[in-house]
């Protein structure tokens, strides 16, 4: 489907053909480009609301400010499409997150124009802030940095850390605070209290105005100094609201807030803060999903929303006529609810993704006992451990690249302490569109190694509930790993009685006597449907679930290595350090000789695309492992003339 931009659109291919357009103009520009947006989101797909909310911001920045010298950041990227239209790359934002096209998030290598890669949230002021003193270094003092970061972001425990630096720098920094109340869920917290009561009261914002105002008639000289002007504007807004100096506390120069939708008050106002030197924070409330209704009025949901028809807003959903599996993210929200209600200790912690993870549903019914802290995992994890302290069976729902950022609290918080905490690592290996900021590809590798840590992946969802009920018994002494993978399961009637599983245990899929597959979590679905295939070519493999990374099922493996000479291991996650090594560790550390080929996550950064495409690029999806059997057993394979 060929799409149009609008007149004034079609002229800009780049930044210095949208400076050619009168001022007066640029609300016809912004209108085009929420429209393009619109159009190519509806039929191609990716995330909706955040772009819609900053295309006036976008437009004034490009506008403004000479980039790409002049550098802009974006915290996250899901609000960078207009930037991605307006930066040379209209023709091609049809690609946008489809395999080998666009990323859906801002990519270093993919444009001069995207000055910092993201993904995740809550880096943009420090990255702006480091390009803004390496401008000094260099001598580049005519140099802007702007960072773009939503009040979401801004929960953080990086943005504040950085905010502290920058407020002692003199570095040349303008942060921009997108305040819409969402991240893609609802924000949470006192900040969102402290910007709610800046933008709703009428008294501070008429009389900063006027006090700023009145500050400029002044004349500065000896008697009146610019620092003079400045304490009695912040004594000014001190009487009308305790809270108002929030982040002139650390020594930012704070502007707003200002109507982030008013396209000629957001030029005039970027215009006069380039003159304006030392770091500075500009406040604008923008509505996610501004112009098109259904977003603004159901946020949550027009994030991504996938297809759908633009005139009548109907999402567009694949027909279904026979019961279908649930996604994993339901099958934990479902049973921990199930697990709360005979289990009054137990309590769902998330940072920031009720709706992602599913934790909504016992937000929704158990409010006191699930708690969203905000886009902030090192918190998420040890307000875990504290609860745990005091006998709390919790269960810290987190996704696996998320789970990254709050590393030394797992092993410093929680694994020395011996604290029984439940991670479950939604979106465990490769995720999809949204690429390598999202994958999950790491978490085996850098939690096996932890001591006191039980690490597991459940095959299906039947597993996965009876993960879950195994964690939180009282046996269990531990933390527990749980990882599993983004979508939908294999199991229509997956709401089974709950079974303990012994900590440390496999199981047998199948019998076999040519070769022996081990896999690990999800994977084990794209086994059991390439031994299909091998059995019809007369070939003979065996199938293992290990279940458990940490501890391995030692008795197990034992009998593996005593019985086949050809191994192959299956996983969704880094293949350095992950299940596969942990393989080849038993059978070096037991003396044990066999040809073993390791199925999983490269040693590269593995690019977007539907899982399935990238499941067939790295080569363990069903037809990979089939021929890697073929391939291992090609002497017992007869060719027939």
């Amino acid at each position: 489907m060929n799409i149009t931009p609008g007149p004034l659109l079609g002229q800009i291919q780049y930044p210095a053909d949208l400076r050619k357009v009168s001022k007066e103009q640029l609300h016809q520009v912004s209108e085009e480009l929420r429209q393009y947006i619109i159009d190519v989101v509806s039929v191609h797909g990716g995330h909706f609301g955040a772009s819609l909310g900053v295309v006036e911001l976008t437009t004034a920045l490009h506008y403004v400010f000479n980039t790409p010298y002049d550098q802009l950041v974006w915290d996250v990227g899901h609000q960078a499409y207009g930037h991605k239209i307006l930066t040379g790359r209209r023709e091609n934002f049809h690609t946008n997150r489809k395999y080998k096209g666009l990323s859906g998030f801002p990519k270093r290598d993919e444009s001069p124009y995207d000055t910092f890669g993201v993904g995740h949230s809550s880096t943009s002021i420090s990255a702006a802030l480091g390009m803004a003193i390496a401008s000094q270094q260099k001598g580049e003092f005519d140099r802007q940095h702007i960072a773009v970061i939503g009040d979401g972001a801004m929960t953080a425990g990086m943005a504040f850390e950085a905010l502290n630096h920058a407020g002692v720098s003199n570095a040349n920094l303008l942060i921009i605070l997108n305040d819409n109340c969402m991240s893609i869920d609802p924000n949470v917290g006192a900040l969102k209290e402290y910007l709610t009561d800046i933008t709703t009261s009428h008294t501070y914002n008429k009389l900063r105005d006027d006090v700023w105002n009145l500050l400029g008639k002044l004349p500065v000289g000896k008697r009146f100094t610019r620092e003079m002007a400045s304490r009695l504007e912040a004594g000014f807004k001190g009487v009308v609201s305790s809270s108002s100096n929030l982040f002139e506390s650390f020594k930012l120069r704070y502007f707003g807030p200002i109507d982030g939708h008013n396209i000629i008050k957001l030029v005039d106002t970027l215009q006069d803060l380039k003159d304006i030197p030392g770091p500075k924070l500009l406040h604008i409330v923008t509505t996610k999903g501004k112009g098109y209704a259904l977003a603004e009025q159901d946020q949550t949901t027009w994030h991504a929303p996938g297809l759908f028809d633009k005139i009548t807003g109907e999402i567009f959903k694949k027909p279904v006529t026979t019961p279908q599996p649930p996604k994993y993210q339901d099958v934990f929200g479902h049973t921990i609810i199930e697990l709360a209600e005979q289990n009054e200790s137990i309590m769902g912690i998330t940072p920031a993704m009720p709706s992602g993870s599913s934790l909504k549903f016992m937000m929704e019914k158990m409010p006191h006992r699930a708690i969203d802290v905000g886009i902030c995992e090192q918190h998420a994890v040890t307000l875990s451990a504290g609860l745990a302290t005091q006998g709390m069976r919790v269960f810290c729902n987190i996704y696996s690249s998320f789970m990254q950022r709050a590393y030394d609290q797992v092993i410093h918080d929680v694994a020395i302490q011996k604290l029984p905490v439940i991670f479950c690592l939604d979106r465990a290996g490769l995720v999809g569109d949204d690429g390598p900021t999202h994958h999950g590809a790491y978490d085996v590798a850098f939690m096996r190694c932890i001591p006191n840590l039980v690490v597991s992946a459940p095959m299906n969802e039947e597993e996965l509930r009876n993960l879950m009920y195994t964690a939180q018994l009282p046996a269990n002494e531990l933390p527990f790993v749980i990882r599993y993978p983004r979508g939908q399961g294999v199991m229509a009637d997956w709401r089974q009685p709950f079974k303990e599983i012994k900590i440390g245990t496999g199981r047998k899929i199948r019998d076999g006597k040519d070769i022996a597959i081990l896999s690990l979590g999800h994977p084990g679905n794209f086994v059991t449907e390439a031994c299909k295939e091998l059995l019809a070519d007369g070939l003979q493999p065996a199938h293992y679930d290990m279940r458990f990374v940490k501890p391995l099922d030692t008795a197990m493996l034992h009998e593996i290595f005593q019985n086949f000479s050809k191994v192959i291991t299956v996983e969704d996650s880094s293949l350095p350090g992950g299940f596969g090594s942990a393989i080849l560790e038993f059978m070096a550390m037991n003396g044990y000789q066999a040809e073993v080929k390791m199925l999983g996550i490269p040693d590269r950064i593995v690019e977007h695309g539907k899982p399935e495409e990238l499941h067939r690029e790295c080569g363990y999806d069903a037809p990979a492992i089939a021929a890697k059997v073929r391939e291992m057993l090609k002497s017992k394979i007869t060719v027939i003339a």
